[in-house]
């Protein structure tokens, strides 16, 4: 990768897609994971702030910074649903990665496949955490445009083989049945939710939808399943029924951002949950019986955006995945801006 202090790296969505593909993704999501689950583990090392979020009524454009002293990271990301019946992704982001020495940036991505696979790579981490041993089956709730990175995600770090599927649009069931076919997977597709909660010890639920919702009803979760609820979040949008917030043991992020954005907003702001670095650092329990429900209450986070930006800067060194931004001005003198810019009036007379 280039060392010329104003060219940045810049990766595109076909740079992305490339990078994944020569890194696999199963190694992808395996590694990634293993980024995620170090900066989680030296939580207290970073700045923390719930997300900035600008809220109209038609969804929701947020930025997410973080930085650990040393690297600073920010998202830009939005929500909006709507935009699904435009034919556009309901989700789009990009990223910056930056020397909190300098203030210089080191690297302009793409994060709207990273977000996908950062997210999955989360949810499996916390489920090492916090599902039940030798889980083998997932029900996935909404098989839209996540839902094959997290059945990938959880096969490669927790061997889940079994994937039981449901959408209230068909066919993104079959879209994602497809897309899975061939990959190690024994595929149900199911007509219900209660069909496809029907056996597994790990449901995903992965909506959109821009409001209260009840995906899954206390009579669906059984005693020892573990719950990744990930679907879109916002202040308004919920998945779960408040009865199985009240019989789970809840694990988040950042609480602060949880409470506005998660699950919990249905919950008084005192309920108990623990956060996940903490589990992974050993100072509180995970799941401490067979019996119990546990709710991973995923909004997802900066940090985990910092994860995987600092991932994709390691791979970039050993390929050509990127283009050079001339982003940076660099004048020989750095008070002399304006001269540079009559410098370069000259050369173009």
């Amino acid at each position: 990768m280039t060392e010329k202090l104003n060219i940045v790296p810049f990766v595109s969505v076909d740079h992305m897609m490339k990078l994944v593909l020569s890194i696999g993704v199963d190694r992808f999501l395996t590694e990634l994971a293993g980024y995620v689950e170090e900066d989680f583990r030296r939580w207290p090392s970073f700045s923390k702030t719930p997300r900035v979020a600008s809220h109209s009524v038609d969804g929701v454009i947020e930025l997410m910074p973080t930085n650990d002293g040393q690297l600073y990271g920010f998202k830009y990301v939005n929500g909006h649903p709507k935009n699904r019946r435009d034919g556009r992704q309901t989700v789009t982001a990009f990223g910056v990665l930056a020397d909190v020495g300098t203030g210089y940036p080191m690297l302009l991505s793409e994060m709207t496949i990273l977000t996908a696979l950062r997210t999955a790579a989360t949810s499996a981490v916390a489920a090492k955490h916090l599902a039940p041993r030798g889980a083998r089956t997932m029900a996935i709730i909404g098989n839209g445009a996540q839902s094959e990175f997290q059945a990938l995600a959880f096969k490669a770090l927790l061997g889940i083989d079994h994937i039981r599927l449901y959408d209230i649009d068909p066919a993104a069931t079959r879209k994602c049945a497809g897309n899975l076919d061939g990959l190690g997977f024994d595929i149900a597709c199911c007509a219900s939710t209660e069909q496809a909660v029907e056996g597994a010890e790990i449901v995903t639920t992965v909506t959109a939808d821009k409001q209260f919702a009840t995906i899954l009803t206390d009579n669906m979760v059984g005693a020892g399943t573990h719950l990744n609820a990930v679907g879109g979040d916002c202040p308004g949008k919920t998945e779960l029924h408040r009865d199985i917030l009240l019989r789970s043991d809840i694990f988040v992020e950042f609480a602060p951002q949880t409470r506005i954005e998660g699950e919990i907003q249905q919950l008084p702001a005192d309920h108990p949950v623990t956060e996940l670095w903490e589990v992974m650092t050993g100072t509180a329990p995970g799941r401490t019986d067979n019996s119990r429900i546990t709710l991973f209450d995923s909004v997802g986070f900066a940090i985990e955006d910092f994860s995987a930006l600092r991932y994709v800067r390691d791979r970039l060194a050993e390929t050509d995945f990127y283009e050079a931004l001339d982003l940076l001005a660099d004048p020989d003198e750095p008070r002399d801006l304006f001269g540079m810019l009559l410098r370069a009036a000259k050369k173009q007379a």
